[in-house]
């Protein structure tokens, strides 16, 4: 017997009740941890201490709670429990969605390529638009366990459900690797170890959760993982601005700074010594150019260059940190010809970006910036602008914006969130709460994009080299790919063309940046470890869950039992992770150009299938399974030809000029993979038979409120 809904709704809210008092005093006691370590750091505690202290008892309380709600019981371990109000459903959600890409890499993005940068924030946001409006009500209202499940049950058979299972073990295996390298590299700068030996302790605090309870453990870790991250975003952004304008709103206020930073630019885009660097840059692009004719003689000549430059800095008495610089180099030069000429290519095209005004990188508030003359960022349609490559520009913004959309409204790990909510009208709820709590980070990455860059420009260029702020030292022993300074020009001088800053270390160094103390710097990490951790998680579920529910039961073994189910999950989970840690530990850098190619094939696999599956009643399985092929075959095919790392490795030599359509980049694949699945599955839903009366009666379950649904 069904219980009344009127006594169903105050369970709800009583159960959200003890849960807002529960995380109300995680809060308070994150707070107090901080304050501790705060005090602490006064008091002369070493920084080992702080960053350890900071790191073990966050991932002590998320292991806590995975321990807590262990379970084997496959409703709770895959959907928990479907009992997830909508307000902790948008928090989990959120946290699930602040990957390491969202939390690290939104305000370097937007440091490094201003304007262009916000299509990101677009497309993400746009997507849960979308999100609520197409999908989360009526995949509910389906009312299983994984998106495979629903292509299964719409369009009938087995191979619409296996292909949507092998895209979503592939589009979620290449984000958690993504995930897992932020993890490594979080933990190499809060304990000191090494990357690779980073990685694996992160992980264990990955497994802690998945592992043990599932969907349920990590839904309500996810929702510590949340308050943890903003937390985290928010007090060095605040701080920030403060110092620097006196507001405690940043995002309010945040114009003025902008505002400073454009003046600067534009003085640094006629300044003598930045062009003399320049020109310089432009000289070593052809060098490397050079170099690429004879790897092997090249790499005798520059060995022996860096032996003569440490012989010539001890023999001057020069800085210590420049000695040990040198001779850094010279162990991380390569010893094959294949490292060196990767190494050179690298060079080359480094140069060759850093050979333009402002180290390559456009102004901060012009939008569709290409290269002038003399390698000044022009507007499009300013003089000496070249129209084609505004149009190529504009075009790329608005193609990521599109691919984001789609890839976020079909993206497996964020679609099974709403699975969880107790009732359709919950799970649209849920989605406008995701978006706030979302809205709120996005909101605040263009702030601290601005903010960093005003210290960056007001506070570090112009000093003399054997002045730099320690970040710069630390941070390039740390990673030379993500720090680097080199004195091009000779002059002692830092300028601005001369500091290499990647974009997946502007979060993590901005309380350094601003000197802030140390424990702000802890924070900050412990904040971008929460943000990898909570999407690991949800997308490890993904890939194990695809593989032994959509997979294993399904088809295999469809006689399996609960239990199978559920050890399989978690047999899974563990080795997937452990894979993904193995190739995480190769060091894959540009965190977020990979977690947008990512989007770009789930939007290509599966926004087509899953919108005309609840929309167009004709749809059929032959349609859904060769819409989805040919549209994960085209944008597969388009990233192949033209990701550097895929053409080298399938020997690709066409000029990537060639090879690109309207001068689309690679990561903005899915606006043809996207197109081409509609009018696949078009064409072919009305070439073969029409579906049969057992799948209408689905669709009109799917899209029609039923008797009593809250």
């Amino acid at each position: 017997m069904t219980a009344p809904a009127g006594a169903s709704q105050g369970a709800d809210r009583d159960f959200s009740r003890i849960l807002a008092r529960r995380y109300a005093l995680f809060l308070l006691a994150f707070f107090a941890l901080i304050a501790m370590m705060a005090v602490a750091e006064r008091l002369g505690l070493p920084r080992g201490w702080i960053g350890a202290t900071f790191l073990v008892v966050t991932v002590a309380v998320y292991a806590g709670i995975g321990f807590r709600c262990r379970t084997s019981t496959p409703v709770e371990y895959f959907v928990a429990g479907r009992r997830v109000p909508a307000v902790f459903n948008g928090l989990a959600t959120a946290a699930d969605w602040m990957s390491a890409a969202s939390f690290i890499g939104t305000a370097g993005v937007l440091y490094l390529q201003g304007y262009g940068g916000l299509a990101y924030i677009l497309g993400w946001t746009g997507g849960y638009c979308l999100l609520a409006l197409l999908l989360a009500p009526y995949l509910r209202r389906f009312g299983e366990y994984t998106v495979p499940d629903f292509l299964g049950a719409r369009y009938g058979g087995q191979l619409p459900r296996l292909i949507g299972a092998g895209a979503a073990i592939g589009v979620s295996f290449v984000y958690v690797v993504v995930q897992i390298y932020g993890v490594g590299l979080i933990t190499s700068h809060l304990t000191g170890f090494g990357f690779e030996l980073g990685v694996f302790v992160g992980l264990g605090g990955v497994l802690v959760c998945s592992f043990l309870g599932g969907m349920r453990a990590v839904t309500w870790t996810q929702v510590a993982q949340y308050l943890v991250l903003m937390v985290a975003f928010l007090v060095p952004l605040t701080w920030l601005s403060v110092n620097q304008t006196g507001s405690w709103l940043p995002m309010l206020s945040y114009g003025q700074q902008l505002e400073r930073v454009a003046e600067i630019e534009r003085a640094l885009t006629a300044d003598p010594t930045e062009r003399e660097v320049m020109a310089l840059m432009a000289q070593r692009a052809a060098d490397a150019e050079r170099k690429l004719l004879d790897v092997r003689t090249a790499m005798l000549e520059d060995e022996q260059r860096q032996q003569e430059l440490i012989a010539t800095l001890r023999a001057e008495n020069a800085p210590l940190v420049r000695i040990q610089r040198a001779e850094r180099e010279l162990a991380q030069r390569p010893r094959t010809e294949i490292q060196a000429r990767r190494l050179y290519e690298r060079e080359r095209d480094s140069a060759l970006a850093r050979a333009s005004s402002l180290a390559g990188m456009p102004p901060q508030t012009l939008p569709f910036a290409v290269n002038g003359p003399g390698g000044v960022k022009v507007a499009g349609g300013g003089e000496g602008a070249p129209p084609q490559r505004f149009d190529a520009a504009r075009i790329n913004f608005i193609a990521l914006v599109l691919c984001l959309m789609m890839g976020t409204a079909a993206m497996p790990h964020v679609l099974t969130r709403y699975f969880t909510t107790p009732s359709v009208s919950q799970a649209r709820r849920s989605v406008g709460w995701s978006l706030f709590f979302i809205t709120l980070l996005y909101v605040a990455a263009p702030a601290l994009a601005v903010l960093v860059k005003f210290e960056v420009l007001q506070h570090v260029v112009g000093l003399p080299f054997d002045e730099l702020p320690a970040w710069v030292n630390r941070w390039s022993r740390l990673d030379p790919s993500l720090v680097s300074v080199r004195d091009v020009n000779g002059d002692g001088l830092l300028q601005f063309g001369e500091l290499m800053m990647a974009g997946d270390v502007i979060v993590l160094a901005a309380p350094d940046i601003g000197g802030l103390p140390y424990w702000v710097t802890c924070l900050v990490a412990v904040g971008g470890m929460a943000a990898a951790l909570s999407t690991a998680d949800g997308l490890l579920l993904t890939v194990a869950n695809a593989a032994s529910h959509d997979v294993y039961y399904r088809v295999v073994k469809p006689g399996a039992s609960a239990a199978a189910r559920v050890i399989a999950s978690k047999v899974l989970v563990m080795v997937i992770a452990f894979v993904a840690a193995l190739i995480a530990a190769l060091k894959i850098t540009d965190i977020l150009q990979f977690v947008s190619a990512a989007f770009s094939l789930a939007a290509a696999a599966f926004f087509p299938a899953l919108v005309l599956g609840i929309f167009w009643r004709r749809a059929n399985r032959a349609g859904a399974s060769a819409g989805m092929l040919a549209g994960l075959g085209v944008c597969g095919w388009y990233m192949a030809t033209n990701l550097p790392l895929l053409r080298a490795w399938f020997g690709i030599t066409r000029p990537l000029a060639d090879c690109q359509w309207w001068g689309v980049e690679p990561i903005a694949a899915g606006v043809f993979g996207v197109p081409v699945g509609f009018a696949v599955m078009v064409a072919v839903s009305l070439a073969t038979a029409p579906p049969d009366e057992e799948t209408m009666k689905f669709i009109d379950r799917i899209r029609l409120p039923q008797p009593g649904e809250r």
